[in-house]
């Protein structure tokens, strides 16, 4: 399996590099922002990247951008800028993850099984492969979401997993504690803005598929739910 590292700071592509190799895994390297999408060109079998969001020309942001026009591979990002107004930016423009600068390389290394675990396990037998919720319907195995007018709604693996997780308990409301415990399997000091950002782009893909239609109800001060 193939990970992308972008980062213009040469000695942190060779750092995780080793670990991704100790792992098992096989690392694919850029040192900029146009490197990483000739690298994504090149390698259609990547399964997940790891971006860092300052670098010359192409930064990570646009890199984001341009690379969830047509694919949802899980996207890393490390960067130096610390802010949660930066972390929100990079989780909406569609990156999965946001690892601040310095890190620990056994960090990144739990953050890499996490997505690409979530991105290719099967949910459980005894949920429905199909799941129709209003105006969509939602395909557990091909992670597919699709219209009453049978447009294809493109999520990313998180932005799926929150769906999936709402509409297979319908009227039950989860927290955000509880949706990043479930969805993204860890435990974060900032779950509830990362949740947050991710309901957020979320429902906007979903309003815009459906021409406005509501699927996520907010329950203020308790969390999110998908009625029916």
């Amino acid at each position: 399996m193939k990970i992308l590292v972008v980062d213009d700071d040469k000695e942190i592509v060779e750092l995780l590099s080793i670990y991704i190799k100790n792992e098992g895994y096989e690392p694919v390297t850029a040192n900029s922002g146009q490197e990483a999408l000739d690298q994504l060109a090149a390698h259609s079998d990547i399964a997940l990247m790891v971006l860092d969001i300052m670098m010359p020309g192409i930064d990570g942001i646009e890199v984001v951008k341009r690379v969830r026009k047509n694919s949802q591979i899980p996207i890393i990002i490390v960067s130096a800028k610390t802010t949660d107004m930066d972390k929100i930016q990079g989780l909406i423009t569609g990156a999965d993850d946001y690892v601040t600068k310095p890190f620990n390389p056994l960090e990144i290394m739990a953050r890499i099984r996490s997505l690409l675990r979530r991105s290719t396990q099967q949910t459980s037998k005894n949920v429905p492969d199909k799941l129709e919720v209003g105006p969509i319907t939602i395909y557990k195995d091909s992670h597919e979401v699709v219209t009453d007018s049978n447009q294809k709604v493109q999520l990313t693996a998180l932005e799926f997993g929150v769906l999936y997780l709402l509409a297979s308990h319908p009227n039950r409301v989860f927290s955000a504690d509880e949706i990043f415990e479930r969805v993204w399997k860890q435990e974060s000091v900032v779950s509830a803005k990362t949740v947050m950002v991710h309901v957020s782009h979320l429902r906007d893909k979903l309003e815009e598929a459906t021409n406005g239609e509501k699927v996520i109800e907010t329950v203020w001060g308790v969390g999110y739910k998908v009625e029916v």
